[in-house]
């Protein structure tokens, strides 16, 4: 199984160890990994932002970078999103259909496609609080969602059950937005920072030391906003989690 790996831009440029610690745990699992070096954006901010259109040259560039893998995997649900539902400026040929459904959120390809069932190196004595990024659950569903009559699910929670010594912190309103929503943040900067604030409140009342997520995007405005609010929380990429970090 050959697979490409996707480092999102906010990952490579504030959480490149997320990058790192993704890559290190595919290769415990045997995995042929490798990094296109010519990779940029997948295009969500302009998506986000209504300008579809402009995103058509990055989106032909994604496509020629991660054509030639059997899978493509990233540590971000949002990206994932971005490419599996959204990538719509071009036209989808054969190449185009691939990449698409080639395409795993990091959680959901270790779940779903590699079915692991341990993680033998993995040891994480705290008590942590686990943070679904809007995109990863209702898009992709990576967990139940409790405005939905379901039976309970979470493919991190269940990857995270195989590390020994965690302990779960469970939250009050565990789907519940944290504000970042990407330029969300940037154009309702207020709005965005008292969500944020609600989320640490949370993640505080229920006794968690790190906070975790499959996307560094979430938990680096929360960790904002907790610094601002002088919060003894920390914060955790889940592929550092499975990859081993002991703190």
């Amino acid at each position: 199984m050959k697979v490409g790996l996707f480092v999102p831009c906010y990952v490579d440029m504030f959480h490149p160890e997320t990058g790192i610690a993704t890559l290190e745990l595919l290769e415990r699992f045997g995995l042929s990994v490798e990094y296109p070096v010519d990779q940029t954006c997948c295009g969500q901010p302009m998506t986000n932002t209504g300008c579809e259109r402009e995103a058509a040259r990055t989106e032909e560039l994604f496509v020629r970078n991660f054509e030639k893998y059997d899978y493509i995997v990233t540590p971000s649900g949002s990206c994932t999103n971005q490419v599996r539902n959204n990538m719509t400026a071009i036209e989808q040929s054969d190449a185009v259909k691939h990449v698409r459904g080639r395409t795993y959120e990091l959680v959901e390809f270790l779940h779903d496609v590699l079915k692991v069932d341990a993680f033998p190196w993995a040891e994480f004595p705290h008590r942590v609080a686990l943070h679904n990024n809007c995109n990863t659950l209702r898009n992709l569903r990576i967990a139940s969602m409790t405005e939905r009559r379901e039976e309970p699910f979470s493919k991190p929670k269940a990857l995270l059950k195989m590390v020994r010594g965690i302990e779960f912190a469970d939250l009050t309103r565990p789907d519940e937005c944290c504000g970042f929503g990407g330029t969300f943040s940037v154009f309702e900067e207020g709005v965005s920072a008292k969500m944020g604030q609600d989320k640490v409140t949370d993640q505080l009342k229920s006794g968690a030391e790190y906070v975790t997520s499959s996307d560094s995007s979430c938990m680096m405005h929360q960790e904002g906003c907790a610094r601002r609010m002088g919060a003894n929380l920390k914060y955790i990429h889940i592929a550092q989690i499975l990859n081993g970090a002991r703190a």
